[in-house]
């Protein structure tokens, strides 16, 4: 049984998706504190939050059985993605869900400063009727500078093309392909953003780059009658220069959903009516929290099923169109890794994985970590898996070299895996046969077929009659049966290779009385699955 754990107020929608999947069971506890969530967190194979909740390391000190936390929303400053990463929790957020509502709160924000609606709208209700106190401003021939070129970046700037408004965009990172298509004027330099805009709205996270990215040094560059917009995260925009700059009507207004702290400290922003406040709208419509509940449910029980991973901040993300072919390779780069800890002993100096034929065609990322999970776990008391496997590998100064070529050799499709250490140098080439059948085909030079199932014996020895005959007798005195044998042989160095898939692992007597066998010159004894 999958057991799920929601800790924020989630559509109901979402909740009844768990309940309804085979094997899952959907636990609802909202407002519990962080010291209540630490403690019962390894209960649960899964967590969805919303803003509410702070997955803090504290929280995620003993994660027991839980292995993926959905945010509902796109934000995700309220987990820490390091240590999840670290105890190889997998984190998705939705951030396509609430894309719509969130630029629609944008320009609405943008349509209530150029219309003084909100003041406008007091003044009537205390009984006022002052037309020419709120004359407003079109968005007609307007410059709009967008900073963060994002899915709602990219839906503001749809939005505001509707109005006629001139666009000009920014984007820390990398804008997308499209961006000039659709009629935004790209540019590198922010400060043409500052200078020439009429009203500029954020969409970026909020991170060590892009926290207090405007602020009093950046006010002082822009027109006196620009309106800032900040429905992204709170401290993009610093609220200190913002509130001076009101007081000082060095800017004509400004429009705020988010805020560092929520609910903020202090409700000093009603000084001025150029400003409008929101409680954090922008993915509050009933649509948007229907669709991210929905979809969180979705990524998170398909990640735990073993199914396609959506929307991974700390994990490859993998689609359901990728061919089941991969996810064979991945088993058998896993057994290759095993095989590899265990024949190549000491200090890992460098490794490099090949894909040759087919399968060097398609994207194989999953598979490599798979190969790296299977080569690092013997040194890890933790479980390593595709999350936390590039994390801690990079931790031990172990990169993975990866080539490919759509050349085949010897088979269709292969898998090369390189290994040196401090001590002896060590490659396996793996295959799949049929699309189902996994195969060890290479080991050290020696062609060899075996398949990498069950616990497996691996002996380097002089060639010479009686091996595969005394090898067997062992086995069979010690209850061991043999399940499949492959051997290979290089005649001219006069030495050869027997690999074993065995029905169990050979204790300590059986492998010392293997090893004590004249012909044995190294031994190896693993666990392939």
């Amino acid at each position: 049984m999958i057991r799920v754990l929601i800790t924020d107020k989630l559509a109901q929608e979402g909740i009844d998706l768990l309940n309804g999947m085979d094997g899952v069971e959907a636990v609802v506890k909202t407002g519990i504190s962080a010291e209540e969530l630490a403690k019962i967190i390894g209960e649960y194979d899964g967590l969805i939050i919303r803003s509410g909740t702070k997955v803090t390391a504290e929280v995620l000190a003993n994660p027991g059985k839980l292995r993926g936390i959905a945010r509902a929303g796109v934000g995700v400053d309220n987990i820490d993605i390091k240590e999840a990463t670290r105890k190889g929790v997998l984190v998705m957020n939705t951030p396509g869900g609430n894309t719509l509502s969130a630029a629609e709160h944008t320009m609405a924000l943008i349509m209530a400063m150029s219309r003084n609606v909100v003041p406008a709208c007091n003044s009537l209700k205390a009984g006022a009727w002052d037309r020419k106190k709120y004359m407003g401003n079109q968005l007609n021939n307007k410059v709009l500078g967008l900073i963060g070129l994002g899915r709602i970046g990219m839906a503001v700037a749809a939005m505001a093309k509707g109005f006629k408004m001139k666009i000009v965009g920014y984007d820390p990172f990398s804008a997308p392909a499209d961006a000039e298509k659709t009629g935004i004027e790209v540019t590198d330099d922010l400060e043409r953003i500052f200078k020439e805009s009429d009203y500029i709205s954020v969409h970026v996270p909020r991170n060590e780059r892009t926290l207090n990215m405007i602020g009093a040094e950046q006010i002082v560059k822009m027109k006196p009658s620009v309106r800032l917009v900040n429905c992204a995260r709170g401290g993009v925009i610093n609220e200190d220069a913002v509130y001076a700059a009101l007081a000082e009507k060095r800017i004509a207004g400004a429009a705020l959903d988010v805020f560092p702290k929520e609910p903020p400290e202090d409700t000093r922003f009603k000084d001025f009516e150029s400003c409008v406040v929101t409680p954090h709208l922008g993915a509050s419509t009933e649509e948007a929290q229907i669709e991210v509940a929905v979809e969180a449910a979705d990524i998170l029980v398909s990640a735990l099923k073993g199914g396609p991973i959506r929307n991974a901040l700390n994990a490859p993300s993998t689609t359901a169109a990728a061919p089941p072919i991969v996810g064979r390779y991945g088993e058998l780069a896993q057994r290759i890794g095993r095989l590899l800890s265990t024949i190549a002993p000491g200090h890992i100096k460098d490794v490099q994985v090949e894909y040759r034929g087919s399968i060097a065609e398609m994207a194989v990322e999953t598979v490599t970590l798979n190969f790296a999970i299977g080569l690092l776990q013997k040194h890890f008391e933790m479980p390593l898996n595709l999350v936390n496997v590039p994390v801690l590998a990079k931790e031990r100064g172990i990169s993975i070299d990866q080539t490919k070529n759509a050349e085949a050799k010897d088979v269709a499709a292969s898998f090369c895996a390189r290994v040196v250490t401090d001590s002896v140098t060590r490659s396996v080439t793996g295959s799949v046969f049929g699309g189902t059948l996994l195969r060890i085909i290479e080991i050290d030079g020696f062609n060899i077929e075996v398949t990498p199932h069950g616990a497996a014996l691996v002996i380097f020895n002089d060639d010479k009659p009686g091996v595969i005959g005394a090898v067997g007798t062992v086995c069979g005195r010690h209850g061991i049966n043999i399940c499949t044998m492959g051997v290979g042989q290089k005649p001219a160095e006069q030495k050869a290779i027997l690999a074993v898939s065995l029905d169990k692992q050979p204790d300590a007597g059986a492998t010392e009385e293997l090893g004590g066998l004249e012909f044995v010159n190294e031994i190896y004894v693993c666990k392939l699955d």
